[in-house]
């Protein structure tokens, strides 16, 4: 068995609000709009970030997107009109920066990550 493609799904009680933010937090459109209520983002070669609306579910989302620049990332999203945490170190150097979307889903910047501790 393989897995081709990994889609972590995020929802939102309001999709408009919720897909200007997601525009904005990514710097650009959507990659695909399947169906309405849904849009989504590829963020790697094989991960998708999902944006649906399920108002009952909105607001409990974790995600996490290990960052090749932390302090520059977070300097982009705020120049895009968000506001990120501040950059915090924590355990084995490794830095986060952390931001909610409009329904407070949280979405972690992680800085100097590593596959392997």
């Amino acid at each position: 068995m393989s897995i081709d493609h990994v889609l972590a799904v995020v929802p939102v009680a309001d999709f408009g609000a919720a897909h200007a933010w997601y525009e904005r937090l990514f710097g650009r459109p959507a990659d695909n709009r399947p169906m309405e209520g849904l849009v989504e983002w590829r963020v790697t070669d094989s991960g998708w970030v999902q944006v649906t609306h399920d108002a009952d579910r909105a607001g409990s989302t974790l995600l996490n997107f290990a960052v090749d620049d932390l302090g520059r990332h977070v300097a982009d999203v705020s120049k895009r009109g968000l506001t990120p945490g501040a950059i915090e170190t924590v355990s084995k150097g490794v830095q986060l920066s952390a931001i909610r979307d409009p329904d407070g889903n949280t979405i972690t910047f992680i800085g100097d990550f590593r596959v392997q501790y």
